[in-house]
C-alpha cells in the first residue's frame, strides 16, 4: 500500500486522477482528523438542560444502580456512596465532584506515533464497525457467520482508509475461533496488519491483561512507558435498564490502574431499555454513564474518560431497534449538551437498521453520522460497515461509509468557508462580465483541482454514460474496489523481533488455555 501520510492532495478530474494515484486503488484524502468547526445544535434551553441532569441525579440518588462486581460495590461504599446489596445510590455531590476529574481532552498514542489522536475539544474520529456475529457475503447475496478471513479483511480496510481513525473491537467476530483464544487470534491480527489506536473488550481479567501486554510489546514499551499515558482504550455498556455488569466494571477497573482510556456508552433503547420520551431515556444513559465514570475517577483521579451515547428507539410496532431515526438525532444532539455540561468527551455512532447495502442504509447511516457532527462527538464508533442494528458486518458497506466521513471530513476544511479577496472573486467576476463563463479564466485555472470534493465511489457520468460502463450499481462498485484493496494491501512496518514477541506471547497464552468462557 502506498504511504498514505504522505500522498499528495488531490487534483481534479477522473482522468488526472487516476494519472496521479498510480497504483494505488483510489485517490483518498490524507489522515486528517477533522476540526468540526460548526456551533453545535442545541435543542435544549439552559431549563432542558438543568432538567435532564436533575432527572439523571435523582436516579443516581433515589433509585440506584445495580453494580454485580464485589469490588465496584467495597469501593463505592469507602466512598460514602448507600450501598444496599447489589444496589447503589450516591449523591450528586459525589458523581459532580468525581465527574469534574476528568480531562476534557487526552490523546491516545498507538505503536505508529503518526496515527495519535486526540479526543476532546472539536477533533472528529472515526473508527471501523465493530461486534457484529456475521458478514454480508456480496458474492452469494447472503449473512454467513464471521471468521478469521473476514475478519482480517475488514481490518485491511481499518488501515488502508485514513478516514478512519481508530480500530474498535472485532469488525466482525471470527466465530471459528474459540472464544477462549478469539482475542490473542485477533489482537495479533490487529496489530500486525494495522497501526492504529487499538481497543480491548472488557470481558474479564484474562482478556484485558492480554490485549495490554500485547500493545505494549507492539509499541517496544517498558512498562512505566506503557502506564505513563494512553496507548489503547476499552468500551463498556451498561445493562440497562441501571445495572453494570462484572466483567466489564472489572476490566475497566483494572484498565484505570494501569492509565488507559475508558468509554461508558449505556445502550437505552426508548420504549424498551429506556423510557418511550426521548428525555427519559437520555436522562437513565447519563445516569448510567456518571455512575461508572464516578467509580473510576474515584479510582484513579484524572483517567481518562469519555461519556457515550446509543440512544434510539424501537419500532413499536416489532419491538426490532432503530436507528439514523430523527428521535435518534435528537437524542444525540441532547447528549452531546449533556456532555459539554459535564465537560467530558463524547462518543457516538453511525449506525442503521439496514440489512443489506442499499439506500436504506445510506440515508439511516449518514442521519446518524450528521447527528455526530451536530452534537459535538469525539468519536464516532461503527463509522463504516455496519448493518442489521449491529448484527452484520459488510466490506461494501464500509467503503460506502468512508464516502461519507471524506465528505465530512472536506465540508469541516475552513477553506470552502473563506471570505478573503481570492474568495470573493470581484476581479474574476468583473472580467467574465455579463455574458461570460468561468471555466477557462486563470482564477478558476489555478485552482480547479482543489476546488470541490472529489469522489472515489460515487458515479457523476450521466445515465447514457453509466449505463455504457456496464450500468454498475452503487455497492457492485464497492465490492470491486474491496477486491482491489484486499489484493494490493501491504501490511504497516513492524519491527521483526517485536513481531515474533507478540507470537511468542500468544502461543505462550494458548498453551495456558486462554481466557475463561462462562460469560
Amino acid at each position: 500500500m502506498a504511504d498514505t501520510n504522505t500522498r499528495k492532495r488531490r487534483g481534479g478530474g477522473r482522468a488526472g486522477a487516476a494519472a496521479r494515484r498510480g497504483a494505488a486503488v483510489i485517490d483518498q484524502m490524507p489522515w486528517n482528523p477533522p476540526i468540526n468547526i460548526d456551533r453545535p445544535t442545541e435543542p435544549l434551553g439552559p431549563e432542558g438542560v438543568e432538567a435532564i441532569h436533575d432527572g439523571a441525579m435523582r436516579i443516581l440518588e433515589e433509585i440506584g444502580i445495580e453494580f454485580y462486581n464485589q469490588e465496584a460495590l467495597e469501593i463505592l461504599r469507602d466512598a460514602g456512596c448507600i450501598v444496599n446489596g447489589d444496589n447503589v445510590r450516591m449523591g450528586r455531590d459525589f458523581v459532580m465532584e468525581m465527574v469534574a476529574k476528568a480531562p476534557s481532552t487526552f490523546t491516545i498514542t498507538p505503536r505508529n506515533p503518526n496515527h495519535t489522536i486526540e479526543i476532546g475539544g472539536k477533533t472528529m474520529l472515526f473508527g471501523n464497525v465493530s461486534s457484529p456475529p456475521n458478514y454480508w457475503d456480496m458474492e452469494i447475496g447472503k449473512k454467513v457467520p464471521g471468521n478469521r478471513e473476514m475478519c482480517r479483511n475488514l481490518l485491511k480496510l481499518t488501515q488502508y482508509f485514513n478516514c478512519i481513525h481508530f480500530a474498535g473491537g472485532y469488525p466482525v467476530e471470527p466465530v471459528d475461533l474459540h472464544a477462549s483464544v478469539r482475542h490473542l487470534d485477533v489482537l495479533y491480527d490487529k496489530l500486525t496488519l494495522t497501526d492504529k489506536a487499538m481497543h480491548a473488550y472488557s470481558l474479564g481479567k484474562e482478556r484485558v491483561e492480554d490485549v495490554m501486554e500485547m500493545v505494549r510489546i507492539a509499541g517496544g514499551l517498558g512498562h512505566e512507558e506503557f502506564e505513563a499515558s494512553p496507548r489503547m482504550y476499552t468500551n463498556i455498556n451498561s445493562t440497562s435498564p441501571l445495572k453494570h455488569d462484572h466483567p466489564m466494571i472489572d476490566g475497566c477497573l483494572r484498565l484505570a490502574r494501569r492509565g488507559q482510556a475508558i468509554v461508558v456508552t449505556p445502550f437505552t433503547l426508548a420504549g424498551a431499555m429506556a423510557p418511550v420520551t426521548m428525555a427519559g431515556a437520555v436522562a437513565q444513559s447519563l445516569a448510567e454513564a456518571l455512575c461508572a465514570i464516578a467509580l473510576f475517577q474515584y479510582v484513579r483521579p484524572g483517567i481518562p474518560c469519555v461519556i457515550g451515547t446509543f440512544t434510539s428507539n424501537v419500532d413499536m410496532k416489532s419491538g426490532a431497534p432503530a436507528f439514523g431515526t430523527p428521535e435518534y438525532i435528537r437524542s444525540t444532539q441532547m447528549t452531546g449538551q449533556m456532555a459539554r455540561f459535564y465537560g467530558l468527551p463524547l462518543r457516538s455512532s453511525g449506525v442503521c437498521a439496514a440489512n443489506v447495502p442499499d439506500g436504506q442504509a445510506v440515508w439511516e447511516t449518514s442521519n446518524s453520522l450528521w447527528a455526530a457532527v451536530q452534537s459535538g462527538t469525539n468519536m464516532v464508533y461503527h463509522a463504516a460497515g455496519w448493518l442489521e442494528g449491529g448484527l452484520i458486518a459488510s466490506p461494501e458497506k464500509f467503503i460506502m461509509d468512508c464516502e461519507i466521513l471524506q465528505q465530512i471530513q472536506r465540508y469541516m476544511q475552513p477553506e470552502i468557508c473563506a471570505t478573503g479577496p481570492d474568495e470573493i472573486a470581484l476581479e474574476a467576476i468583473r472580467a467574465v462580465g455579463n455574458d461570460g463563463h468561468f471555466f477557462g479564466i486563470q482564477h478558476t485555472q489555478d485552482r480547479y483541482t482543489t476546488a470541490f470534493y472529489q469522489p472515489f465511489l460515487s458515479d457523476w457520468k450521466n445515465y447514457e454514460g453509466w449505463e455504457v460502463a456496464g450500468g454498475i450499481w452503487t455497492a457492485e462498485r464497492a465490492h470491486l474496489m474491496f477486491k482491489e484493496i484486499i489484493n494490493s494491501f501491504e501490511a504497516p512496518p513492524m519491527d521483526e523481533a517485536i513481531r515474533e514477541e507478540l507470537a511468542d506471547f500468544v502461543a505462550r497464552r494458548k498453551a495456558e488455555g486462554g481466557a475463561p468462557t462462562d460469560f
